[in-house]
């Protein structure tokens, strides 16, 4: 899975021991940017509780780094057992990485991983003045829908191929030799 992203930049699944880095990357976020992912105006403690719940609710979260830090998440939530095989996807994006392609790229990631997991139907939910998110969901043809200030994005899935589930495991290597890569240069420089 071929990205174009800003220089440096790689997309990866975040590994278990890493919610640091996600809740360091929410607490980054400015103001309207924190607004427009939690659908409203929340504390440093919330940001924080939610993190750590959001790590044992089998979510799976891939990461935008740059530089070693964290700076775009999107996240998939299967929505439990009340509805099988639809999940919901959330993304955020620190603000000068906004607008250079990273939104589109998590969310690709997501659907792929989404779709190895056999989720049929996946929901992103926004502010109706999320127009970023809005736009993102309309790219990859979701059905829009507006309910109390809110737009609700429904897209459908394919069935996991061969050729889908090599291309996670290919992603997946390649996230976890740039996390060592990373890592190790990190104790050198230490």
């Amino acid at each position: 899975m071929q990205d174009v992203l800003p220089e440096g930049g790689v997309i990866r699944k975040l590994w278990i021991g890493e919610a640091a880095k996600y809740r360091d990357h929410a607490l980054r976020l400015d103001p309207e940017s924190r607004r427009d992912r939690f659908g409203g105006g929340v504390s440093d403690d919330f940001v924080g509780n939610y993190v750590d719940r959001l790590i044992t609710l089998d979510a799976v979260v891939h990461g935008f780094f740059i530089g070693g830090l964290m700076r775009g998440a999107a996240e998939l939530r299967p929505l439990g057992l009340r509805f099988p095989r639809q999940a919901e996807a959330a993304i955020s994006v620190e603000k000068p990485w906004q607008s250079h392609g990273v939104g589109s790229a998590l969310l690709r990631h997501t659907l792929l991983t989404a779709r190895n997991r056999g989720f049929r139907h996946l929901r992103m939910a926004c502010l109706a003045e999320n127009r970023r998110m809005q736009q993102l969901a309309r790219k990859f043809d979701a059905e829009l829908s507006f309910d109390f200030g809110n737009v609700v994005g429904e897209l459908a899935s394919s069935r996991p191929t061969p050729l889908s589930l090599m291309r996670e495991f290919m992603a997946d290597g390649h996230g976890f030799a740039t996390a060592m890569l990373d890592l190790q240069s990190r104790m050198l420089r230490a």
